[in-house]
């Protein structure tokens, strides 16, 4: 498996000439088990030189033979040469272009060029067999060059394949394109060396000679490395191929060292060094194979379940050890920040294999001062402050971030009161349905209730809303409206008020049970304190009531007529409501048998 994380890369460029080259970087890495070889030709007809021809190929072949069980998963294609660049060439007659260029130069009359192009699918699909470049043409570039000597161009394939027969290493692939003379000094860091059993280095390199070997010298650790005869300790840039034995590759290499006794067992890092006195090389490529059995630990959030008005939040999310060497074991802890401040902790239930995985879910609770939207962390191999207790070949992809807000409910919100008349004991009947479309028009279906905290604990609905009668006066109904991701809530105050009665213009006190008695509507149980005066055409004052003796036609008032019915006639009526909002009513009303 594959990561783009990069190593840090410590370079000190310990010479003067003129050079705009690009630093060597890690381009892939592959843990696992894994190795590469690789493949590649020259386009010089000699080794370039005063005495040899000006001329150059356009195509070469070379041919690549793997062995049962080795799986290619993937093959870089590194073309260079003398000039500013061609860019677009052909690889068994398929057309190939660029998808990064490098460039260096020894003066301003002199520059050279490399490309790159991610070949995995070709290979693959052709397997072992005859490989051709062609069409990679400099012919016009080289007359310049050839009387210093630096006249050049070749191709290379590294094909990383991988094979259940090896052990587990981790595969650096590195590139850029930087030269020497005099001292070249790359470092490596974050190495982590478990077992140095057939450790090993390789370069891509350009416009090496085999007959200069004027202090050129190739290190690690400070240990001088070789492979000797085909590649001399102190000409380790000659035109050579480890893979096949070829010294006939010239002004390029494909070479291979052996280092499991220049790196130690337990070492984080390596130095490379490279020196040289005349030969002019350029480094295009660099693979490291070292034995190192680590997991990886990375961590993604599944899913998450929000509740409404709830600040505790169930996460789903899966543990993976892909990337790896080795088993990531129980108990990795695992922390949950929300804004960087820890709202819960976990571990790994089982080891988890190498590609394996393991999904569990938490539940955390978002405190108060967080807020309602956070970045929500998650942490794999993290303590509970940013430290780890595993050894990892990655230990910067941990974590996951993702942004949540909270279903949390707006704030109560208060809409105008509503007024009814009094039906008798400070009472009325309300539609609350329709209260609250008159108030909220663009809001469907609300549930009401007597309280807040019945609301909140869906508790007591009112059910009779088209028909509610008031408990006291003022009450505060409130209001409860479903949205997609929550709810709002609403208040409203419902009133009862004394409203004008209705005084009729007759009545019939006949004992018929059909208005009998002086019904004024709106009157009694609701202006309580209210007094009835009724006058004969003569004025004389013959009844007086009040919320407890309504008039039903009889006296009682005067002398000689208390308790007597009154004859048919018209009366004149004084109704004092003693009530600060209305005037006193006076009028006449009919009396008839």
């Amino acid at each position: 498996m594959k990561s783009n994380q990069p190593f840090q890369l410590l370079l000190f460029l310990c010479f003067t000439i003129y050079s705009f080259g690009q630093d060597i970087s890690l381009y892939e890495q592959f843990n696992g088990r894994y190795d590469y070889t690789a493949i590649g030709n020259t386009l010089n007809l000699v080794e370039n030189g005063t005495n040899g021809p000006c001329e150059i190929l356009t195509a070469s072949s070379a041919s690549l033979s793997l062995n049962a069980g080795q799986e290619i998963v993937a093959a870089y294609l590194y073309w260079a040469g003398t000039g500013p660049g061609d860019f677009e060439i052909k690889l068994n007659d398929l057309d190939i272009s660029s998808e990064r260029e490098f460039s260096d130069a020894l003066d301003e009359n002199r520059v050279f060029f490399a490309a790159f192009a991610d070949v995995t699918s070709i290979v693959q699909n052709m397997g072992s067999g005859l490989y051709m470049v062609s069409e990679l043409d400099v012919s016009e570039e080289i007359p310049p060059y050839c009387s210093s000597g630096t006249n050049f161009a070749g191709w290379a394939i590294t094909i990383i394949y991988q094979d259940d027969n090896l052990p587990l290493n981790q595969l650096n692939v590195y590139d850029g394109l930087q030269s020497v003379p005099e001292m070249l000094t790359i470092t490596l860091d974050n190495l982590n060396v478990l077992d140095n059993e057939d450790a090993k280095i390789g370069f891509i390199a350009w416009e090496g000679d085999s007959s200069l070997a004027v202090n050129e010298q190739l290190t690690i650790n400070g240990n001088v490395i070789g492979n000797p005869p085909l590649n001399p300790t102190n000409n380790a840039f000659n035109g050579t191929n480890s893979f096949t034995g070829s010294s006939e590759l010239y002004n390029m290499d494909i070479d291979f060292y052996n280092i499991q006794n220049n790196i130690a067992i337990g070492d984080t890092s390596a130095t490379i060094q490279l020196t040289s006195g005349q030969d002019y090389v350029m480094i295009n490529n660099v693979i490291t194979v070292l034995n190192s059995q680590v997991p990886d630990a990375t961590i993604a959030l599944d899913a998450y379940t929000l509740e409404c008005d709830d600040r505790a939040i169930e996460i789903t999310y899966t543990v993976s050890n892909t990337n790896s060497t080795d088993i990531l074991p129980s108990g990795t802890p695992i922390a949950f920040y929300a804004n960087d401040l820890m709202v819960g902790q976990s571990a790994t239930i089982n080891d988890i294999p190498i590609d394996g995985t393991e999904t569990n879910t938490v539940s955390l609770l978002i405190p108060e001062s967080i807020g309602d939207a956070f970045t929500l962390t998650l942490s794999v191999d993290d303590t509970g402050d940013g430290t780890g207790i595993v050894t990892e070949i990655n230990e910067g992809n941990n974590t996951e971030d993702t942004n949540i807000e909270l279903l949390i409910v707006p704030p109560l919100e208060t809409l105008d009161d509503t007024l009814a008349c009094d039906e008798g004991f400070n009472s009325a009947t309300f539609d609350l349905n329709t209260i609250f479309e008159s108030l909220q028009p663009n809001l469907q279906n609300p549930i009401f209730y007597i309280s807040l905290e019945d609301l909140e604990n869906n508790e007591n609905e009112i059910f009779n809303s088209s028909n509610y009668s008031n408990v006291s006066s003022p009450q505060t109904i409130f209001a409860k409206v479903e949205t997609d991701p929550c709810y709002e809530i609403f208040s409203f105050d419902i009133l009862v008020e004394n409203c004008p009665p209705f005084v009729p213009e007759g009545f019939s006190p006949n004992t018929d049970g059909i208005n009998d008695w002086f019904n004024i509507q709106g009157l009694y149980d609701i202006f309580e304190e209210h007094k009835l005066k009724i006058f004969n055409r003569y004025g004389v004052l013959i009844f007086e009531g009040n919320n407890a003796t309504p008039w039903k036609g009889r006296s009682n008032r005067g002398i000689n007529n208390v308790g007597k019915l009154m004859p048919v006639g018209t009366y004149y009526y004084i109704l004092e409501l003693n009530d600060p909002n209305y005037k006193d009513i006076m009028g006449w009303v009919y009396v008839n048998y």
